[in-house]
């Protein structure tokens, strides 16, 4: 498995120096599935300091950049505090770092349905960015998608019969998306609930920008819909509705769009099944999670009737 920087590995005086921190205290943070975050209170402020384990420098960077421009065009997230230097990434122990300002709220898992059209009008807010922002220039494009690499691991899977009925629907999607002419937009690529804070307002705060990229937005909402529209793995038309009609709020969806993602929430699906299967089965064996991707076949089965409350 991947290791993490554990608390008692960082050097507590090298980060108040890096960022003119006065009598920091840190504190163990829940969740993050590929960093360390830790809670820092200093006499300046509290933030959430994060070792960017699995990131090199120009990466970090990178991340820090994104994540800085998306606050500034008015997205709700976390600010990220420079340096000293005024950089936006310090090094500890040759780690890259972040911190960045915290943000008062919890994890609510599931999201309440109540709040699932606020979590619609932040994601089309997103969509509505422009590719030429400033920060936002050099962005990749699908990094959500399964690559050609990636399609290639499939036949290789010990399980042959989930191979072929993941290949198969990913031709069939394939082949649709060819005929469209979506524009790509500024997409998240992760919307879950465990990347959401709720504030005591009902206010949400969007987390982790690391999959940000340039994608069909319907995609995007398609990924967001498995994320936060299901319920014990199958997905709730009430939550889908609530979702849509949020994102609907900012942005418009023709009939061809609302026909269309059905299949974008399949596709989400679909890109989860695979790393799934992918970390727990070859890249990390753990028997206990070896399964996990089957419910997303069960998520996909659920998917057209769900979606038939969008017509």
């Amino acid at each position: 498995m991947a290791k993490y920087t554990t608390l008692d590995q960082i050097d507590l005086p090298a980060v108040a120096r890096s960022y003119g921190l006065d009598q920091p205290r840190l504190e163990p943070l829940t969740g993050g599935a590929a960093n360390s975050s830790f809670k820092l209170t200093s006499t300046s402020g509290t933030y959430v300091l994060t070792i960017l384990d699995n990131h090199d420098l120009p990466s970090a960077r990178r991340l820090a950049a994104h994540t800085q421009a998306v606050f500034r065009l008015g997205v709700p997230t976390t600010e990220v505090v420079p340096a000293a230097d005024g950089a936006l990434t310090a090094q500890l122990d040759g780690r890259p770092v972040i911190l960045k300002k915290w943000v008062e709220g919890v994890v609510r898992q599931p999201l309440p349905t109540q709040l699932l059209p606020e979590a619609g009008r932040v994601l089309a807010r997103l969509h509505t960015l422009s590719p030429q922002s400033p920060g936002l220039d050099d962005i990749p494009v699908g990094t959500r998608r399964l690559s050609d690499h990636h399609r290639s691991l499939i036949p290789q899977f010990t399980d042959t019969g989930f191979a072929d009925w993941l290949n198969g629907r990913l031709d069939r999607i394939r082949s649709a998306e060819a005929k469209s002419d979506r524009p790509r937009r500024v997409v998240h690529g992760d919307l879950f609930d465990d990347n959401i804070i709720v504030g005591e307002d009902g206010s949400l705060t969007v987390l982790d920008w690391e999959t940000i990229s340039l994608d069909d937005p319907l995609l995007d909402l398609g990924m967001a819909a498995v994320g936060l529209a299901q319920e014990d793995g199958i997905l709730v038309p009430e939550r889908l509705e609530a979702l849509v009609t949020g994102y609907r709020r900012i942005v418009s969806l023709t009939d061809a769009d609302a026909a269309a993602l059905p299949m974008e929430i399949e596709h989400a699906a679909l890109i989860i099944a695979f790393h799934r299967y992918y970390r727990h089965n070859v890249r990390f064996p753990d028997p206990a999670r070896s399964t996990y991707h089957t419910e997303m076949i069960k998520f996909v089965d659920s998917v057209e009737s769900a979606a038939t409350r969008l017509e």
